[in-house]
């Protein structure tokens, strides 16, 4: 599911956030006279979205956005506000007390409706929403670059696990790619196959290999291919078990695995803790964040190294992408 990060994408995760460089000391004069530009996006987009955002996706503000007293005010707000995590119990009990089912419903209900937009072409959401859905963007192309960088894709075999609405399956199918896309909700596998439908009309060079979309969780994937792709995504899975999922994809690859998550740091586990009491009612999931150091750590243990890594950062998406290949390789 991409992007649902914290998305998460931060992707997913259900937004991304990204900490923005502010005007140094020779203009601190220019600062006096009006608000830090980081302040100005936070109110045009609206305060509200902004934080509902950075609860449930990779969404962040940096502190600077609200100045020094302002950071603090809400830092203690949070101090003070009942324990958000009473939402996201209750959501999961709801689904029998299984986390991966509530997530499962959200993305095939509310999440689908919302994230179908994001990943569209409809100019009807938010400025917050139009700034993921750029960061997400960035980061396919990032995945597109490296992919097709030793030539043609023809003919090799990809699994997007999470594949979303096929960001990422559309364009490499397209190209050639026998191309596998899963995703926990069948709407977003739904929706997926039909934009390729609509998509390979329009292709002057013919249609191509046909993907094959299928509702289906991590856990459950089979086979092996060449190259597997998970992009924002990891954001839904707790940091206890990342580990055993980053090996269950690895397992699947043969020669390439490519992850993209909302990194942990101490910033940004603040921002997100302070998001979360600002919630809105379409967003209910939980939205994990890992350390860089976590995830190569697991890499490592499966066998494999890093070869390629990237950050991708824009006003509210913020995702790192790792490529990996085989050790022995």
């Amino acid at each position: 599911m991409h992007s649902r990060a914290f998305s998460s994408s931060l992707t997913r995760p259900d937004g991304d956030f990204a900490p923005r460089h502010h005007p140094g000391p020779s203009r601190q004069c220019r600062g006096l006279r009006r608000a830090p530009r980081g302040a100005s996006v936070v109110a045009s987009a609206g305060v509200s979205e902004v934080f509902s955002q950075i609860a449930d996706g990779v969404l962040a503000v940096p502190p600077t956005a609200f100045g020094a007293l302002g950071a603090l005010g809400l830092i203690g707000a949070a101090l003070f506000v009942a324990d958000p995590e009473k939402r996201r119990s209750a959501q999961t009990t709801s689904a029998g007390g299984d986390e991966k089912e509530a997530v499962k419903g959200y993305f095939n209900s509310v999440g689908f409706e919302r994230w179908n937009k994001i990943y569209g072409t409809t100019d009807e959401i938010s400025s917050v929403q139009m700034d993921i859905r750029k960061g997400h963007a960035v980061t396919v192309d990032k995945v597109l670059r490296w992919i097709t960088e030793d030539g043609s894709v023809k003919g090799v075999s990809v699994c997007d696990a999470g594949c979303g609405t096929g960001s990422l399956s559309i364009p490499l199918a397209l190209q050639g790619a026998e191309v596998y896309g899963s995703d926990i909700s069948s709407a977003m596998a739904d929706e997926a196959a039909r934009r390729y439908e609509e998509q390979s009309k329009a292709e002057i060079s013919g249609r191509q290999a046909t993907p094959r979309f299928e509702a289906k969780d991590l856990e459950s994937l089979t086979g092996s291919y060449h190259t597997v792709c998970c992009i924002d995504v990891l954001i839904h899975y707790p940091p206890e078990k990342m580990a055993a999922m980053v090996k269950h994809l690895a397992s699947l690859a043969g020669d390439r695995l490519i992850l993209s998550f909302a990194p942990s740091t101490p910033a940004l586990l603040l921002l997100k803790r302070i998001g979360e009491f600002f919630p809105k009612g379409s967003k209910a999931t939980r939205a994990y964040l890992h350390k860089e150091e976590a995830v190569e750590a697991a890499l490592r243990e499966a066998g494999w190294k890093v070869t390629k890594r990237e950050m991708t950062s824009t006003r509210f998406y913020y995702s790192r992408l790792l490529q990996a290949a085989p050790a022995t390789s």
